[in-house]
């Protein structure tokens, strides 16, 4: 006798199976091409961001009058970048950005942050208990900073009958670290409207 029960469930889980099975597929981009998918924010906004604000810090009159009284370039240092937002944010993305066009734009003397600063100080220990005496780099000679650019990232949030609207407000500062006066304050605005299509069966 066929168990007509047995044949069911074997048919039924092989239809389960079938129904769950989902094809994956993988396109590469460019990685200058914005992909929104989620509305978050993302690697454009990060690297946008850090461009149009460390433009425009630099071209703040306190890069040049510092200039024309030290005849030197101004050393700067990223300090903490505070994520305020509602969002898990990778901040040392955006940290990465700020110092990368800081280093590019050739205007001012960048320095390592305090992250950095350790792990380089712990080489030059290591250095001077295994390296080569002629080759070692001695302690006491870094530079240090003139200015620091810190600030934060927010966010408010507004949603209704399916459709979000996340607003970004990042803000940043030059402090002098000699003074704590605050040579420049730059804030940037992003504004997404998500919106959620329902599907029709």
């Amino acid at each position: 006798m066929i168990d007509r029960g047995r044949i069911g469930l074997v048919a039924l889980t092989v239809l389960l199976l079938v129904g769950c099975a989902q094809e994956i597929k993988v396109t590469r981009v460019d990685s200058g091409v914005v992909t929104d998918l989620s509305g978050r924010w993302n690697d454009t906004d990060s690297r946008m961001v850090a461009e149009s604000m460390v433009k425009a810090a630099l071209e703040y009159p306190w890069l040049n009058n510092f200039s024309s009284s030290k005849r030197r370039q101004p050393v700067v240092v990223v300090g903490a970048i505070q994520n305020s937002s509602h969002e898990h944010i990778n901040v040392s993305t955006f940290v990465i950005d700020l110092e990368r066009e800081l280093t590019n734009s050739q205007k001012v003397t960048f320095v390592a942050g305090k992250g950095d600063r350790e792990e380089l100080r712990t080489e030059r220990q290591e250095q001077a208990m295994h390296a080569r005496e002629d080759t070692q780099k001695a302690p006491g000679k870094e530079i240090g900073a003139d200015y620091m650019m810190k600030g934060t990232i927010a966010t408010i949030l507004d949603e209704a009958e399916g459709t979000k609207a996340v607003f970004y407000q990042i803000d940043l500062q030059m402090v002098d670290l000699e003074n704590n006066t605050k040579v420049w304050y730059g804030q940037k605005k992003i504004k997404k409207v998500i919106e959620k299509k329902r599907s029709i069966f």
